[in-house]
């Protein structure tokens, strides 16, 4: 493999040189001289048989072939500087990187960070928020908590919630709303919705609650947020019913923020999982991390199936 790669350093400055336009801007980023550039330049040209720049009256054009190099190398560069980075990121086995979905990562994990540093005062946590397929490797990402159906093919994967989505308000909508007895009685309030930041075909809205409960829909009153959570900001708010699953709403139940209006529930088509590497693990801080957080899931669970059996006594 040696024989087979070019000068690094020479590499390193020719792809300045293409990418700066020259030798001085290039020397100016790598703080060396125009003229150790050049040499470098010069070196790699040597070693691959082919001119990559015109030598010009004022300054330097990349050939055909310079234009072909500094093409294939960008990906390369970036990639190793990525590999780079979440290498340099996991050298602090403190640190666990966790992602999720937005609104999952403000109104479930978030609440519950307390308790894991009060169990784990050891772990560093990093949340990143997003809405992205995750690299694993190049995003240096521990573990991330994915809406889905599975399987996942080369991760290690298990189930944290279901979603299960029902009609909540305000205390004080709830009260000013002593008509809402079923869930058509809902079409005559303002019904808030999200502009599902999932993207995924099938999740529950209105339109398909409704339909699961055999109640028509035909619009209505239709303010509408770009994620979950400012949905239910504003039904904290008292601006009208919003449409939510368990997980981003058990919080501001406990609390008494919000209010489950009906009973009913509909069940989506998909579930959280907990997501990361096989050999993740065999970190301790994210093998804690994981347990963890498959441990809140559970007493969630059963904390909910315990409310709704004595709601329905």
């Amino acid at each position: 493999m040696p024989d087979r790669l070019p000068p690094l350093p020479a590499v390193r400055a020719f792809e300045a040189a293409a990418r700066l336009g020259g030798f001085q801007n290039a020397g100016e980023e790598l703080h060396v001289s125009a003229g150790a550039v050049a040499h470098q330049v010069k070196q790699l040209e040597a070693w691959l048989g082919v001119a990559l720049f015109h030598r010009l009256p004022r300054g330097v054009a990349l050939t055909a072939a310079g234009r072909q190099y500094a093409q294939a190398l960008q990906p390369l560069l970036d990639g190793l500087a990525d590999v780079s980075e979440s290498i340099k990121r996991h050298s602090d086995e403190r640190v666990v990187t966790v992602t999720s979905v937005p609104s999952l990562v403000a109104r479930w994990l978030m609440p519950r960070l307390g308790r894991l540093q009060r169990q784990h005062p050891d772990i560093d946590m990093r949340v990143l928020a997003s809405l992205h397929p995750v690299d694993f490797l190049r995003d240096g990402v521990d573990v991330a908590i994915r809406l889905g159906t599975g399987p996942y093919p080369g991760l290690k994967a298990d189930l944290l919630m279901e979603e299960s989505f029902s009609a909540v308000c305000s205390p004080a909508f709830q009260a000013g709303a002593p008509d809402i007895r079923e869930p058509a009685d809902l079409l005559r309030h303002p019904l808030l919705h999200d502009e599902v930041e999932i993207r995924i075909p099938d999740e529950i809205t209105w339109p398909r609650w409704f339909r699961a409960l055999g109640i028509p829909y035909h619009g209505g009153t239709r303010p509408s947020f770009s994620h979950t959570y400012l949905t239910l900001e504003a039904a904290a708010n008292g601006q009208g019913v919003a449409l939510a699953p368990e997980p981003f709403i058990s919080e501001d139940l406990r609390t008494g923020r919000l209010v489950r209006l009906l009973p009913q529930l509909v069940t989506g088509p998909y579930r959280f999982h907990l997501l990361r590497l096989p050999e993740a693990e065999a970190r301790p801080a994210v093998k804690a991390f994981c347990d963890w957080i498959i441990e809140e899931a559970r007493a969630e669970h059963a904390g909910e199936a315990s409310a709704m059996r004595g709601a329905g006594e």
